[in-house]
C-alpha cells in the first residue's frame, strides 16, 4: 500500500494544481473505491480531537500548580532500551523504568505521577489551573499554552506511560451517571465541576499519562500528527496505524453535530490518515481533526457517531485478489469457550425415530460466527 501511494503522490506533484473537475478525474484514474467496515458492523465509529489552548506559567503560583510534563529520561521503551537520539516514542506497548533495585517495571501510572513521583526532577514545561484541562491536553495529545506575559507555548505528544487508555466518558456511562446520549467532553466537565469529590478517583482511573516536548511553531501553524506533517482541519484524521498506511484519503460519510449539538450536519468529504492513537482501533474508526480552540473544541467532544467509511486504494492494488488471499480472524475466545463447554444433551427424536441436525453442524450445535 505504501510503495502505491508513493506511485500516485509522484503523478499528484507532476500534475500540480488542478482544478475540481480535473481532481475528480485524477482520484476516479488513480484509485478504486472500497467500502470498509468491521465484520458484523454496517458502519464505522468517528470520533473528534482538536488543540487545546489554556492560560499558563512558567513557574508553580496558587493558581497554577498543575504540571504538564517532559517525558522523563528513564522511560524506557518496551524492550528494555532507551529510544534512540532523534527517534520518537512509540504510542503502544508498556513503557518501563528501572526500580531502585535495578529490576524493569512498569513506568509511574496517572496515580503516582499526581501524587509526586517526578517531583524535583525538573521535567515541568509549565503549569496550568486545571488538573482536568491538563488531562484533556492528554487526550488531544497537543496544545498551545499561553503564558503570563503573552508568549504562546506549542506542546505535542513525546512519549506515554504504556497504560491502555481509558475513556473516563464511559466510566460515567457505565455508572448511570451521565446519559450515554448526552456525552460529551463538555458534559465530563460538568460533571467534575458539580462532583469534585468524585473528579480525582474518576480521573485516575485512566492510568494512562501522555509527556509533551515543545516545538518551535507560531500561533498561525496547526501541529504536526504522527505522520510528521501539519494537521489540516476538517481533513485529517487518526486512525490505526496497524491497519492504515499514512496518507490513505478516505471518503467519510456521516451525521455529525457540527452546527448544533444534534447530529444534524451532513458530512461528506475526503480525508487524510494523518495521524494515530492508541484509542483508535479497528478498520472502520476515526478520530477527526477540528483546530484549535474553543470551537473546535466544542465540535470534537461532540461527535461520537457512525459513519461510512470509503477507502480509496491505488488502482495498483486489486482489493478483489488481495482480499482473496486474506483469511478471516479466528472465533472470539468466548465463541470457542462457549463450544467446548456446551452441554451433551440427547437430541429429540422425529416420529421415524431419526435426530434431525441443526443447520452448521453435528448434534444441533451451529457453527459459531466469525467476528473480528
Amino acid at each position: 500500500m505504501y510503495a502505491a501511494l508513493h506511485a500516485v503522490c509522484g503523478r499528484a506533484v507532476r500534475a500540480k494544481a488542478l482544478g475540481e473537475d480535473a481532481a475528480r478525474k485524477f482520484f476516479e484514474d488513480n484509485f478504486r473505491a472500497v467500502r470498509i467496515a468491521k465484520l458484523s458492523d454496517a458502519a464505522g465509529f468517528l470520533t473528534g480531537y482538536y488543540e487545546p489552548i489554556v492560560d499558563g506559567s512558567r513557574f508553580p503560583t496558587g493558581i497554577y500548580h498543575v504540571p504538564i510534563y517532559r517525558r522523563p529520561p528513564d522511560m524506557l521503551l518496551p524492550s528494555g532500551k532507551a529510544v534512540p537520539a532523534g527517534a520518537s516514542f512509540p504510542n503502544t506497548g508498556q513503557s518501563l523504568r528501572r526500580d531502585s533495585a535495578g529490576k524493569l517495571v512498569p513506568y509511574h501510572d496517572r496515580s503516582e505521577i499526581e501524587d509526586g513521583a517526578l517531583d524535583g526532577r525538573h521535567l515541568e514545561i509549565c503549569w496550568i489551573k486545571d488538573p482536568v484541562d491538563a488531562l484533556f491536553i492528554q487526550i488531544q495529545g497537543s496544545a498551545r499554552i499561553r503564558l503570563e506575559d503573552g508568549l504562546v507555548v506549542r506542546i505535542n505528544y513525546d512519549g506515554h506511560n504504556g497504560f491502555p487508555y481509558t475513556a473516563v466518558g464511559r466510566i460515567l456511562i457505565d455508572r448511570k451517571l451521565v446519559p450515554r446520549d448526552e456525552m460529551s467532553m463538555e458534559r465530563i466537565r460538568d460533571w467534575i465541576r458539580t462532583n469534585p469529590e468524585g473528579a480525582k478517583e474518576l480521573r485516575r482511573q485512566n492510568r494512562s499519562f501522555v509527556f509533551f516536548r515543545v516545538v518551535g511553531l507560531g500561533e498561525d501553524f496547526e501541529p504536526s500528527g504522527a505522520q510528521g506533517v501539519p494537521l489540516t482541519p476538517g481533513r485529517s484524521i487518526a486512525v490505526d496505524k496497524a491497519l492504515h498506511v499514512y496518507g490513505t484519503p478516505f471518503f467519510i460519510e456521516g451525521d455529525l453535530p457540527i452546527d448544533s449539538a444534534k447530529p444534524a450536519t451532513a458530512f461528506h468529504r475526503l480525508m487524510i490518515a494523518q495521524d494515530t492513537g492508541s484509542a483508535i482501533v479497528g478498520p472502520a474508526r476515526a478520530d477527526t481533526y477540528w483546530g484549535a480552540g474553543n470551537r473546535a473544541g466544542q465540535i470534537a467532544g461532540r461527535i461520537r457517531q457512525p459513519g461510512r467509511f470509503t477507502m480509496l486504494v491505488p488502482r495498483e492494488i486489486d482489493p478483489v485478489e488481495a482480499g482473496a488471499k486474506m483469511p478471516l480472524p479466528v472465533p472470539r475466545p468466548a465463541a470457542l469457550i462457549a463450544r467446548q463447554h456446551q452441554p451433551k444433551i440427547a437430541p429429540a427424536q422425529t416420529a421415524q425415530g431419526a435426530a434431525p441436525a441443526a443447520a452448521g453442524g453435528p448434534n444441533g450445535a451451529a457453527k459459531p460466527k466469525r467476528k473480528q
